[in-house]
């Protein structure tokens, strides 16, 4: 925790450049604006089920498309 105190005779002003400056040296905001995106790994069964799940899925597409009932859909990025 980074602490200012008001020293006698100081205006608040400078008590806020002398607080800021403290932040900036310490790091702080740095480490803060690297977390605020951070998303937290999936645990080993999560990430299994998501696969079990989109194979089904593709199983289930392309079961559709063989028996006429979905169209294809061109491949992206291929021209």
């Amino acid at each position: 925790m980074i602490v200012a105190k008001k020293k006698e005779g100081e205006s608040s002003e400078s008590l806020l450049r002398r607080f800021s400056r403290k932040v900036q040296s310490s790091g702080l905001l740095i480490r803060t604006k690297k977390g605020q995106y951070h998303v937290r790994e999936k645990s080993r069964n999560l990430r299994r089920e998501d696969a079990v799940k989109r194979s089904r899925i593709r199983e289930k597409n392309e079961y559709l498309r063989k028996i006429g009932k979905l169209e294809d859909k061109p491949i992206r990025g291929r021209r």
